[in-house]
């Protein structure tokens, strides 16, 4: 029987670092299979906010509950696997193929763990999440090698391996050109497609890197939700202004957001 808990409940959330108010009061409500937006502009606290949210940070204040579980009262370790956290500070130094940094998602490790192998559903589950982010030629090749773009992709497919009910994106279109950023952006739309359950919290800067299955935005601004909701209600002309201290003119074509200074 699925849970009736959504999969993430942020209330009154502060965070004190340094004697300073880094969060303040911030609530959110993410339920399953709903895609989130969480925009601001630098400063805001979004990437603190998500590492809260991936259980590698833990607010001063408010509660956090993540499918059901509070955050303080649960082991962190046994969570996480619920959790896909996708960063792009990805710590690997050696030269693994695309598929050894995917299966390296199974036992939660940067590397391929000693002594390790992979089971044949492992494999299998490793080359169809591959082939879903549209990696299949790549499957045999290089980390250093690949594109910031391609790199993105590897690390979602590794993310999912854990088959987690929570994708948190930091910044994933961040450095990509055109075509890097629309080949991500179409993954991530297929990848909703398919797993209509997944609930995930994409951060971003720019309203052109929001896939067109964004379902809900959080616009954040001082640490502070200036406003939380349905996309089409928050990604406004006159809320993405006031978030970003300058006028904005927002406009939606096949689906995707674009903005533009106002005149």
């Amino acid at each position: 029987m699925p849970s009736t808990h959504p999969v993430l409940a942020a209330r009154d959330v502060d965070l004190i670092r340094d004697d300073r108010l880094i969060l303040s009061q911030v609530s959110v409500t993410v339920g399953a299979g709903q895609h989130w937006a969480l925009l601001g502009p630098n400063g805001a606290g979004k990437s603190t906010l998500l590492r809260i949210f991936a259980t590698y940070s833990h607010p001063s204040r408010g509660s956090i509950d993540i499918l059901g579980r509070r955050l303080g009262r649960v082991n962190v370790f046994e969570l996480r696997p619920s959790i896909g956290y996708v960063t792009f500070h990805h710590p690997l130094t050696s030269a693994r193929t695309v598929r050894e940094v995917v299966l390296t998602g199974a036992t939660g490790t940067i590397e391929i763990a000693a002594r390790w192998q992979p089971s044949p559903a492992e494999l299998a589950q490793a080359s169809e999440l591959i082939a879903l982010l549209g990696l299949g030629k790549l499957a045999d090749r290089r980390w250093p090698v690949l594109s910031q773009g391609e790199r993105g992709r590897t690390l979602i497919a590794r993310a999912l391996m854990s088959r987690p009910r929570l994708l948190l994106l930091d910044e994933p279109s961040a450095g990509l050109d055109i075509g890097g950023r629309e080949q991500l952006l179409e993954s991530l739309d297929e990848l909703r497609r398919q797993h209509p359950d997944l609930a995930s919290v994409l951060v971003t800067h720019h309203l052109e890197e929001l896939p067109a299955s964004t379902s809900h935005a959080l616009l954040l601004r001082d640490g502070q939700v200036l406003a939380a909701g349905p996309a089409d209600d928050v990604l406004t002309t006159e809320l993405v202004s006031t978030c970003f201290d300058y006028p904005i003119a927002i406009a939606r074509h096949a689906g995707r957001w674009a903005s533009v200074a106002a005149s």
